[in-house]
């Protein structure tokens, strides 16, 4: 599971990187331009917030993922058990998976923010290629410019125009409402790291497909 320090606290710094327009989520302690500009979690409305679900509704059992764009177990994740879960228990009306942003630093902010601002239809297919990519776009990049046109490129894919890029990654207020929405979602479920998984309520850290299956199967036998 990938410890690092969560962007939290009652106000999480977000800033516009100079020259680049870009918000991110800084880490560590409150300052006053962060108090000033976002204000406390539960002081920001997130009913705006679009859950990114996949399954169906009624699925006996709810599986929630926690996991960061910039997280390598999350991409680990994705790459090992992802597919499978969701080939034998999502697609088969098992399993509603519910996938939450979590925001270790401003790169996994502005991918959040390009995925969803690309729509729900196109939200997992984004997130896939993120992942998939993950040394080349993060890793394998040696500046926030060349990390943010990397991500241009990823979702130019999807077929994103750059006008569209250009204002999502320069939307203030969806920068401030889902850092509140990922600070209030965090908080309730004690999400310390991730990928963390919340099956039925239960809260569950980083596993192999063989582990994983055997709760879920122990869910729908129950």
């Amino acid at each position: 599971m990938d410890r690092r320090f969560l962007i939290g606290g009652a106000a999480a710094a977000v800033a516009v990187v100079a020259g680049g327009g870009y918000w991110y989520a800084q880490q560590g302690a409150e300052t006053p331009a962060s108090a000033a500009e976002t204000g406390a979690a539960g002081e920001v409305d997130t009913s705006s917030v679009v859950e990114m679900t996949l399954g169906a509704d009624d699925a006996p059992v709810t599986l929630v993922e926690y996991a960061s764009f910039t997280c390598p177990h999350c991409a680990d994740f994705h790459e090992r058990v992802f597919g499978k879960l969701k080939a034998e228990y999502i697609d088969t009306g098992k399993v509603k998976f519910v996938y939450r942003d979590v925001y270790f630093d401003r790169y996994g902010l502005w991918a959040a923010m390009l995925a969803r601002c690309a729509g729900p239809d196109k939200f997992f297919g984004l997130a896939s290629m993120y992942y998939e990519q993950q040394n080349t776009w993060l890793r394998g990049a040696n500046s926030e410019a060349q990390i943010a046109d990397n991500l241009r490129k990823i979702n130019r894919v999807a077929g994103m125009d750059d006008a569209t890029m250009e204002a999502c990654l320069n939307d203030v207020e969806t920068a401030k409402t889902l850092t509140a929405w990922y600070q209030k979602n965090a908080t309730a479920d004690d999400v310390t790291g991730t990928p963390t998984l919340i099956i039925d309520g239960e809260k569950h850290s980083n596993m192999n497909w063989a582990d994983l299956k055997k709760i879920l199967d122990a869910k729908l036998a129950g």
